[in-house]
């Protein structure tokens, strides 16, 4: 078994902003990562200071991961299955039965979007001409002929968000959930088109989405779509395991300080945290724990020298 001062659960945004922090620290310190997180979905980020062209989750996370290693930061490619607490560490188990101890574990495990297989094609769009969030990329569409590819009262959620931006919005329902009345007002009161039909097939052209066929063969066109589908899955299991404190929506609680848990030894970061999913928080929230993971880690380190 391998002992490390940190272990970083989720090697996305956040993870990587707290890798880079402690690494200078020169702390012992492994990146545990899936490389499937949603930074290696996103084409392009565009609401970020320094980059007023956007730059991709991709190109974020190479950059990133590059500047870690260089500080010797170590990461290992691999999906931690368990994490249990003994007295004051952490035992860490992993998919391939790898075996860590630490004395610190931060949680940047982020957010799965909930994005039904026929749109399996729209990935290579996300962040150019498909969008998940409107406070990022609502800015995106503006005056641009949109279509909201959703379902039920968060899809319906979405076009009416979006109304802010662009007039020429069509919101078609995919999975046939039940709108609100009141909802279904509002759309018609903004002149959102409203489609009760599933999707059959995406239209797109590289990075580029051109519309959909409906299952009834009716084609609707639009060079930009929004994904509204709710129930997106939040990667808080491994600490909800340890007693970590979550909110009712899944998402976990922090100190807004520290951004340490209710659990001693145990921070979160980034998107699996209950605020805005923005890449600049990811990084801050990443960084502030770094911060006090380091504070406690020199505490231990000092305590332990005492005795």
């Amino acid at each position: 078994m391998k002992n490390y001062e940190a272990v970083i659960v989720g090697g996305g945004i956040a993870g990587l902003q707290a890798a880079i922090q402690l690494g200078r620290y020169q702390h012992q310190l492994l990146v545990i990562d899936s490389e499937r997180g949603r930074s290696n979905l996103c084409r392009c980020y565009h609401n970020l200071l320094g980059w007023p062209d956007g730059v991709s989750g991709q190109h974020l996370r190479a950059i990133g991961r590059k500047q870690a290693v260089d500080l010797g930061v170590e990461f290992l490619h691999d999906t931690v299955s368990d994490i249990l607490q003994e007295r004051e560490s952490f035992h860490i188990v992993t998919t391939d039965d790898i075996n860590i101890r630490t004395k610190t574990v931060l949680f940047a495990t982020g957010v799965v979007d909930r994005i039904p297989p026929v749109f399996a094609e729209l990935y290579p769009c996300l962040g150019v001409s498909v969008f998940i969030c409107p406070d990022c990329d609502g800015y995106e569409v503006k005056n641009k002929r949109t279509m909201v590819l959703g379902t039920g009262n968060p899809g319906a959620n979405m076009a009416l968000t979006l109304s802010y931006w662009t007039k020429d919005l069509t919101y078609i329902n995919h999975e046939l959930r039940d709108v609100d009345e009141q909802l279904k007002n509002e759309l018609k009161e903004r002149k959102i088109t409203y489609i009760h039909q599933p999707v059959a097939f995406v239209l797109t052209e590289e990075d580029a989405v051109k519309g959909v066929i409906l299952q009834n063969g009716q084609k609707i066109e639009a060079p930009y779509a929004f994904i509204a589908f709710g129930g997106n899955k939040v990667k808080s299991e491994l600490a909800k395991g340890l007693g970590v404190e979550l909110h009712q929506n899944s998402h976990i609680l922090v100190d807004s300080r520290t951004k340490m848990t209710n659990v001693h030894g145990v921070w979160a970061a980034g998107d699996v945290v209950a605020h805005s999913e923005q890449v600049a928080i990811a990084m801050g929230d990443g960084l502030q724990a770094a911060i006090w993971m380091h504070k406690t880690i020199i505490g231990q380190a000092k305590n332990k020298t005492a005795h």
